[in-house]
């Protein structure tokens, strides 16, 4: 593909994360929605952290009676044109469990990261009250409300090189939820997910990313009125 030839070729003067922030900017077009969409972002993020302030401070205060600190976990992800950010989440890991997960990959990291999870940690993932804080990272501009999950670094780079299209997903904001996310399961392939990502890159509209925002809040209803009841 043509990209591929230019990258290739740009390969001895540029690293890899300025080639994809170059191509993700040249690939990128400006639209009159995008600024309605972030509008929707600061309104939707700042008004759910007022609104879930008691939630924070509950959920903060039963982190640090059942396993200390730090309340939260901060994780480099890769966001808009290839920027590093730090995403955040209420910790449900033991302490220092990123140090002992850091050389694994795929199956394997997830298997050892059940390990890791703590008994409040498993329930505040299973209603995934742990990823409240991200509407900080929504408020800053790090993340939008919809858009392709952000990941790891090492994982994105990996993955480029696998699917050839995967830098595209750098275009847009990456989002607390996403159009993958609200379509498909955690175990389907990352191609299939990136199809759907680029999809909502393609066709995003103030009405779409509505309807994944109410798509999503609907799964978290039922997700932590499941996880409530289990918790009984």
């Amino acid at each position: 593909m043509q990209w591929a030839e230019q990258m290739r070729s740009d390969a001895t003067t540029e690293s890899l994360a300025e080639q994809y922030e170059r191509l993700s900017r040249e690939g990128f077009e400006r639209r009159g929605v995008d600024a309605a969409l972030r509008g929707l972002d600061l309104v939707i993020a700042g008004s759910g952290l007022i609104l879930l302030s008691p939630a924070l401070v509950f959920v903060a205060v039963a982190i640090l009676l059942t396993s200390g600190s730090p309340l939260f976990y901060r994780g480099l992800r890769v966001g808009r044109h290839g920027r590093i950010f730090d995403m955040y989440k209420f910790r449900t890991l033991a302490p220092d469990a990123e140090s002992r997960l850091g050389p694994y990959y795929g199956e394997e990291l997830s298997r050892r990261t059940e390990a890791e999870v703590t008994a409040l940690g498993r329930l505040l993932r299973a209603a995934q009250l742990d990823e409240i804080p991200q509407l900080w990272n929504v408020v800053r501009g790090d993340m939008s409300m919809v858009g392709p999950r952000p990941i790891r670094p090492t994982f994105f780079e990996r993955l480029a090189h696998e699917i050839p299209q995967y830098w595209q997903r750098l275009v847009v904001r990456p989002g607390l939820s996403g159009f993958a996310q609200t379509r498909m399961g955690r175990e389907e392939a990352w191609a299939e997910k990136l199809a759907h990502d680029l999809e909502y890159i393609a066709d995003r509209s103030v009405g779409l990313y509505l309807r994944v925002v109410a798509a999503t809040i609907w799964r978290l209803l039922t997700q932590s009125a499941r996880a409530l009841a289990l918790g009984r």
